[in-house]
């Protein structure tokens, strides 16, 4: 008698809610194995595509290339292992995902590039790109996208430049990966121990009481802080003692340049170079001038227009706002004995700027963010939040506890459309963990698409179904206590509206192809719905519908709300600033023509000199722990949240006109954007929702900035 054999669940029908992955049933041994069985496939799928002995056409190899999944029971199998395990890596990772990872990767790439770069195939491609049927507007886009996509991989260049173009993407891959990975390790492994109560002095309860949670979580005595943001950010805050904000700042800041095998440095150094080439390879000067050929901005010169247009704005704002921080640090030092500044200097240092600002503000506008705390209990916000896609889009969401989650701190959700049909699953994963990133980020598990019923005939409205997506957000919001249940920042609640302004993109998806679905938009495009929705959160009509007190149940008080919008623009020209410094320390690596042989650090601080209005630490870094630029995909591309900003600025300007709740304003936004994924050109959609290109007076206006005159 055979012994039952253990069936790969990659390998078979999910038989889960709405198709889910079933993170109950996936174990580390069946990633590799739908791996190599889904190149296998892919192997096997190109094979027939090249061999077709009919004439190329858009049907039989555009559509296949993108893989188009016609047929009953047809998945992608390698799409299908890579997302489930790519996602987990960052959210929910061990050492032995982190071994597969590095095992996989090169693999994974040498398969992608045989793709790119088979030559057989590319001639179909170039055939369909020159003669074909007429064709959709989103079946243009997404020939288009085809060819040009080939020819961005290499599929033009000679065999001795294919042969390097493979060792520089396969290398890159890697070292990406190792980057994160070291990044991760170096984050989690730095704690500050406190056992003396009176090192906690000045900081909030519930920053007290989610640090003694950390220790007794590792079995320690008294209280424990981390680098996640929900810890770090409180202590910077409201810690009164100097020297330990000092060591948490210099901890942050000086993350993978120490002398172990965590530093990035020479990682960064090689990435930035490996990019520069692969740019030079395809016939461009630099790696910027290769992405911004498929970006709203188009070239360097409009990144930096932008980037320098706002410094000369925002600047001398921004040196008064500082100026204003600093006078009141002075001024508290010369209250202070001088041996409380023993062994530090007097001068006004990085671990004082958060501290001495959140004392101004509390001065100014008598806000603190701990008065905000008891009014956005998590389970209060998610009721908000989704109150208020329902009260935009008509949309319903109902947890469903039969969906697989692949970790406890994770609620699925199944998404109702006006109607009543299902729309999509929503997967939300909210608090900081080991083996988790930092930051917050949007992804999905499976994509909208449209799939022929019969594959015998052609495509249309009554031959086809509407595979709905599964999106998930990822977050580090403070957690619950012993004490209390998981209580907001305004800004935890502003990130998580941003995240879930993406996943309406996903969410709302509807079109045909896969790769044109959703957030598969040009990158300085896919910030306008996130931070979109970032401009709720001041809003009195949108807190008066979840604001309430986690004890008492009494609303938000009037008075409360109308501090946070006056505070609202409290440092807002630092902040800008800040973002632009990003943008131009991205926009020197990857505008770099020759090779890059400087010493990180120091040209880090010189890239970025003429937006900083703090002094900077010669012992600090950030590149190495930029993963938007060195790991996340944002290379060349930061300035994006910058140039979004501008968009959401003047998107919202639209709803404020008719009302932030107008369901026809709403309606136009999904029908003219967020539904429309990367189907036509960006600004052709934003055109059409508000009737003319965006312009900086929003933003400004909102910022309650004005432009210097000459």
């Amino acid at each position: 008698m055979s012994e039952n054999r253990r069936v790969n669940p990659f390998f078979e029908k999910y038989n889960t809610p709405h198709e889910v992955a079933p993170f109950d049933r996936i174990r580390l041994e069946d990633y590799e194995e739908a791996f190599m069985e889904g190149i296998r496939r892919d192997e096997e799928q190109i094979d027939k595509i090249i061999n077709n002995p009919e004439k190329p056409t858009f049907d039989n190899t555009i559509i296949s290339v993108d893989d188009e999944k016609d047929g009953e029971g047809y998945y992608d199998l390698l799409g299908r292992v890579s997302t489930v395990f790519f996602n987990l890596l960052s959210a929910e990772t061990n050492d032995e995902m982190d071994a597969l990872a590095q095992k996989m990767s090169p693999i994974l790439t040498k398969h992608a590039n045989d793709i790119r770069l088979n030559e057989k195939l590319f001639e179909r491609i170039k055939y369909v790109h020159r003669h074909h049927r007429k064709l959709t507007p989103e079946e243009k886009m997404l020939l288009d996208n085809c060819y040009d996509g080939f020819v961005r991989s290499g599929a033009l260049l000679d065999a001795e430049g294919k042969e390097r173009l493979r060792q520089l993407t396969e290398e890159a891959s890697i070292l990406g990966l190792q980057f994160s990975q070291n990044l991760l390790k170096e984050n989690k492994a730095f704690t500050l121990h406190i056992t003396d109560e009176a090192q906690l002095d000045g900081l909030p309860e519930t920053a007290r009481e989610a640090a003694a949670l950390a220790a007794k979580e590792q079995e320690k005595e008294g209280w424990v802080f981390t680098l996640d943001f929900p810890s770090y950010s409180p202590f910077m805050t409201y810690s009164t003692q100097r020297e330990l904000r000092r060591q948490m700042y210099m901890a942050k800041n000086t993350e993978c340049i120490h002398d172990n095998t965590e530093n990035n440095l020479e990682i960064c150094k090689r990435l930035i170079n490996l990019r520069r080439e692969l740019a030079q390879l395809l016939g461009h000067k630099t790696y910027a001038d290769y992405v911004l050929k498929h970006r709203m901005a188009g070239s360097v010169r409009n990144v930096y227009k932008l980037l320098n247009d706002l410094i000369v704005a925002y600047k001398p704002t921004a040196v008064k706002e500082v100026q204003a921080i600093e006078k009141m640090f002075l001024k508290d030092m010369k209250k202070s004995p001088a041996s409380n500044l023993s062994p530090l200097t007097s001068d006004f240092q990085p671990w004082d700027f958060s501290f001495y600002s959140h004392k101004l503000q509390l001065q100014k506008y008598n806000l603190d963010a701990e008065m905000l705390r008891p009014y956005f209990e998590l389970s209060r916000v998610i009721d908000g939040v989704f109150g208020l896609a329902n009260r935009l889009y008509g949309i319903t969401f109902k947890e469903n506890k039969d969906i697989p989650v692949y970790h406890p701190d994770v609620k699925a959700y199944e998404v109702f459309d006006k109607d009543g049909s299902y729309l999509a699953v929503f997967y939300a994963d909210f608090h900081p963990r080991k083996g988790k990133q930092g930051g917050a980020w949007m992804t999905e598990y499976q994509s909208q698409w449209m799939e022929r019923i019969d594959t015998k005939k052609p495509f249309g409205p009554d031959n086809c179904r509407n595979i709905r997506p599964h999106v998930s957000v990822v977050m580090n919001l403070t957690k619950p206590t012993e004490e209390k249940p998981a209580l907001l920042t305004l800004g935890e609640v502003e990130t998580f509206l941003h995240e879930f302004g993406h996943s309406l993109h996903g969410m709302f998806a509807n079109t045909r192809f896969e790769s044109l679905s959703g957030t598969n938009v040009w990158w300085d495009f896919v910030e306008l719905p996130s931070q979109f929705m970032e401009n709720f959160v001041i809003e009195k009509e949108f807190l008066r519908t979840f604001a309430f007190h986690y004890q008492t149940g009494e609303p938000i008080p009037d008075e409360l709300i109308d501090r946070i919008r006056r505070s609202r623009n409290y440092n807002v020209a630092y902040a800008c600033l800040r973002q632009v410094s990003f943008g131009l320390l991205d926009m020197a690596y990857y505008t770099k023509k020759d090779a890059f042989t400087d010493d990180i650090i120091p040209f880090e601080k010189k890239a970025w000199a003429k937006a900083m209005v703090t002094k900077q630490l010669p012992d600090t870094c950030m590149t190495v722990q930029f993963s938007h630029i060195m790991a996340g995909g944002y290379a060349a591309g930061y300035y994006s949240y910058k140039w979004a900003e501008v968009l959401d600025a003047d998107a919202f300007a639209v709803f404020k006109k008719h009302g932030i709740f107008n369901q026809k304003t709403a309606q136009s936004f999904r029908d003219n954007i967020l539904s429309k994924g990367g189907t036509e050109n960006p600004m052709v959609l934003y055109k059409r929702f508000k009737g003319s290109e965006p312009t900086i007076d929003a933003l400004l206006k909102r910022n309650g900035i004005k432009k210097n005159k000459k």
